[in-house]
């Protein structure tokens, strides 16, 4: 009944040398995984979670939450990148976890990267619906909308009264997305790479040429005092402050999660010990330096207040819209690429997903069902086919508020999980061989750790309370099913261990 039983770290390194029917194909190299890492970083994180953190907690110091945010993922993406380099088999924390804390925390783990991709996967799609709406209205006209009541969850009301009943758009591109993701990681990968090109030149058109529209006033303060403001959903919590920058981090925390979505191709990656590093380092840093820029140049152009009202929606397009004048054609052509922008970060979270659960199921905690390869394709088709099913119930069915807080307390706490056990490996086997080395260890990881720790305190009681709620209910299915399917325990007691 030992509940942090460990996987070897042969076994891993065995696992990821296995070509057999069952094994995924080797074909990332270095610039495609920093092209994932941009195509899952650069999204809802950027478009829509940056005007929700200004008007619900930092105001313009959002500025101020991206670097926060960015240190956190700087210490937590150094402790990934040893792991993806020491063991490149799909599966991310999940699979460092494993061989570091043992199967409970593993367990923990890979069930909470459900929040991150899964629903993170939601969170996006809900954003794409609202900037298809406004797609529809720019280019083909007002009258032709989609109604309110089949693009908002049940749980919304418009001003003028009208409930939400199912978002259809948002169920429409995760359907689209998966049947892209069951022909292989090759497809997958250049549709993305194509995407991410048209969606980085647009974020620095938006750079570019909004920084002339900067009004100053809009940045003093920069941290304003602490108030008390109410959200979408009616909730009233403190505003400003370097308690609402905390808060801000933690909203936009939500922008950074795709680096270690890298992590979880690992087993697809050519050379994995020199280019997963690349790929998560790189594709951080490019993002991080866009993002302050980004966040810096949207709070000045419009007030922050702006963007809990008329603004909420569609905030970057309204911004263009409303205080650029003469740029209308670039509001157009930032709608156009959002759209292609958050298709790229759905099809990256729905990937990684599937290559979590397809770990998991290797290992027997998980229905061999989440396992099974597509002969043709070499991808998990089935199990691509039931995540699809379940993020489209969320984004279907709920607002992309709770969704998007919930996937940020998810990611933070693999973070800091992540970054505890590269201390605890390097102690518990401290020669094997680690192509790219975590520095200053244990400062860094410890550091890592604590602004992720930080970022979940930021989130408040309630997203505490939905993040234990959810542990309890995967607690209960390892208990259930897990603990007794594991190969390694079977291996174990087999071996009279």
């Amino acid at each position: 009944m030992n509940l942090f039983i460990k996987k070897p770290i042969n076994t891993l390194l065995s696992e990821a040398q296995d070509a057999g029917e069952q094994s995924l194909l080797r074909h990332l190299g270095p610039v495609q995984l920093i092209m994932l890492g941009i195509g899952a970083i650069i999204g809802a994180g950027l478009f829509v979670r940056t005007a929700a953190a200004a008007a619900d907690h930092a105001g313009p110091g959002v500025t101020i939450s991206f670097i926060v945010a960015a240190l956190g993922c700087a210490f937590a993406g150094m402790c990934y990148a040893e792991f993806a380099a020491m063991t490149p088999v799909a599966g991310s924390a999940y699979t460092y976890s494993y061989a570091t804390m043992g199967e409970f925390f593993a367990w923990i783990i890979g069930w909470d990267l459900v929040l991150e991709y899964g629903l993170g996967a939601a969170t996006v799609a809900i954003a794409w619906s609202e900037y298809f709406n406004k797609f529809i209205a720019e280019f083909i006209g007002p009258g032709w909308t989609i109604p309110y009541a089949l693009c908002h969850s049940p749980f919304q009301s418009s001003t003028d009264g009208v409930s939400g009943i199912i978002n259809l758009p948002a169920v429409a591109i995760i359907i689209g997305l998966t049947l892209i993701i069951v022909r292989g990681i090759q497809a997958s990968a250049s549709v993305n790479s194509v995407i991410v090109v048209v969606k980085v030149a647009i974020v620095l058109l938006c750079i570019g040429f909004g920084w002339q529209f900067i009004k100053p006033e809009n940045h003093e303060p920069m941290i304003p005092a602490v108030t008390s403001v109410t959200n979408s959903l009616g909730i009233s919590h403190s505003f400003g402050g370097w308690g609402g920058i905390l808060a801000g981090a933690g909203v936009v925390f939500f922008a950074f999660i795709g680096f270690d979505a890298v992590s979880t191709a690992a087993q697809e990656t050519k050379n994995p010990g020199r280019n997963m590093p690349i790929g998560i380092l790189g594709s951080l840093a490019i993002c991080t330096v866009l993002y302050v820029l980004f966040s810096y140049v949207l709070t000045g152009i419009a007030n922050y207040t702006e963007f809990r009202t008329k603004g909420a929606e569609a905030s970057v397009a309204y911004a263009i819209s409303e205080h650029m004048t003469g740029y209308g054609w670039l509001a157009k052509l930032v709608t156009v690429a959002i759209l292609f922008g958050f298709s790229s970060v759905i099809l990256v979270m729905l990937l990684g997903q599937s290559r979590v659960f397809y770990s998991m199921a290797r290992d027997g905690l998980v229905p061999k069902i989440f396992a099974e390869i597509h002969p043709q394709f070499r991808t998990p088709v089935k199990s691509n086919w039931l995540f699809c099913v379940f993020v489209g119930l969320f984004a279907a069915f709920i607002p992309g508020d709770i969704v998007g807080d919930m996937t940020s307390i998810g990611t933070l706490f693999a973070f800091v999980l992540v970054s505890l056990g590269v201390i605890m490996m390097r102690k518990s086997d401290p020669n094997a061989e680690r192509p790219f080395r975590t520095p200053f260890v244990p400062i860094v990881p410890l550091l890592g750790a604590a602004v992720c720790g930080a970022m979940i305190f930021g989130l408040g009681v309630e997203n505490w309370t939905r993040l234990i709620v959810w542990l309890f209910l995967g607690c209960g299915i390892y208990f259930g099913y897990g603990m007794h399917h594991s190969k390694v325990r079977l291996a174990s007691s087999q071996s009279g261990q």
